[in-house]
């Protein structure tokens, strides 16, 4: 039988579906992936069992679905542009790299490159943030809820005291990344890179982080009730201090 491994199947999804389907908008796609993504990520769906789809029919089904959300959302005429964020506050942000609480709420900044950016307390909320390079940047306070940073490059990142709530961050690279204080409830992590990075009183409850790597990764006072650490790797190299761990006991083991 054939099997999808989990959602990393989206990845495969945009060629196939854009050869069936007109590209009537540049972003039509787009929309359609993150609403697929907002829908597939809630708690419900996140199980073993629902995340696999295990036979042909299955999956012809799903793609059949898939297709017609595009179809709707292109006839329709709906564009990702559609959100409330402030075309200036993007334009500045893409000239200087310097845009402290700016409204991007909505915005597509697909593949752009804005390594170092300040985006401190800005509003990213639903943003698509697919293989964004944000290496370095400063995001501290920003709110980022059900953004989608998937593959996207956040090493050495300051996302200090971020608004990560159900935000899709599969595969991303948060290296060295700082995410002391961050809400990452619910939030979709899947093979993502934490290696050293910061999560001291990080929350996250009902996160997913199947495969995560958690290389010398400092958990001191973070909470992980509920949390899928399915596969996740060298937790054991981990700094778990008063660590909330998904059975709700205490980690103090690396105090």
């Amino acid at each position: 039988m054939h099997r999808l491994n989990s959602l990393r199947s989206l990845r495969s999804l945009p060629a196939t579906m854009m050869m069936a389907l007109p590209r009537a908008s540049s972003n039509g796609w787009t929309v359609c992936r993150l609403l697929f993504v907002s829908v597939i990520n809630r708690a419900p769906y996140r199980s073993k069992m629902t995340r696999l789809w295990t036979t042909e029919t299955q999956e012809v089904q799903m793609n059949r679905a898939l297709k017609s959300m595009v179809l709707f959302l292109i006839l329709a005429g709906i564009s990702w542009q559609a959100g409330a964020f402030s075309e200036a506050d993007l334009q500045k942000l893409k000239s200087s790299l310097k845009c402290p609480k700016c409204d991007l709420t909505g915005a597509n900044l697909e593949g752009a490159a804005l390594p170092g950016a300040d985006l401190t307390g800005a509003n990213l909320t639903e943003s698509n943030l697919f293989r964004t390079n944000l290496a370095g940047a400063t995001l501290s306070n920003a709110v980022l809820t059900k953004s989608m940073p998937m593959l996207a490059n956040l090493a050495g990142a300051d996302l200090s005291g971020a608004n990560l709530i159900e935000a899709y961050i599969e595969d991303a690279n948060l290296q060295d990344a700082n995410l002391a204080g961050a809400d990452l409830t619910q939030a979709y992590l899947e093979a993502t890179d934490l290696t050293g990075a910061n999560l001291t009183q990080t929350n996250f409850t009902g996160a997913f982080l199947e495969g995560v790597n958690l290389k010398n990764a400092d958990l001191t006072d973070a909470v992980m009730t509920d949390t899928n650490l399915d596969g996740v790797k060298n937790l054991n190299t981990a700094i778990l201090c008063r660590t909330t761990m998904p059975d709700a006991s205490i980690n103090n083991s690396g105090c």
